[in-house]
């Protein structure tokens, strides 16, 4: 299992207000707020990867295309979940790289909504579930 992940943001300020209103509806709690960074862990003490912010000493533009990291996935429990993230990231005003829809090429019942982050970093919420039939 993965422990943590850390994450360089241009504007800690600006990824604190931003991720406080996503990161509920991704299953994740506060764990951390210093004025040099914050964290989130799983919500109701579930075991999972903590992931925690610092501000970046140099900025630079990020891109998925580049090496490094291409993206986050965060596992949701419904497809109505799903939704329901991408009506927050719309809200406010990411980028929608794909709205909520199958995506058969991973495999049956995988439902996602993919977006970018203020500084570029490409999300996922993805449920693995088939629709109910």
């Amino acid at each position: 299992m993965l422990g943590h992940l850390g994450v360089n943001v241009s504007d800690l300020d600006r990824a604190k207000t931003y991720y406080a209103a996503l990161m509920p509806l991704l299953g994740f709690e506060p764990y951390r707020d210093d004025p040099d960074q914050f964290a989130y862990r799983r919500q109701g003490g579930k075991p999972g990867t903590y992931i925690f912010f610092y501000p970046a000493l140099q900025s630079s533009t990020f891109s998925r295309h580049q090496t490094g990291l291409q993206h986050l996935a965060f596992i949701m429990p419904t497809r109505d979940a799903v939704h329901a993230v991408h009506d927050k990231v719309r809200e406010l005003g990411s980028e929608v790289i794909h709205a909520p829809q199958e995506f058969p090429q991973y495999h049956h019942g995988y439902y996602a909504t993919f977006w970018l982050e203020p500084d570029g970093m490409m999300l996922e919420a993805v449920c693995h579930r088939p629709p109910e039939e």
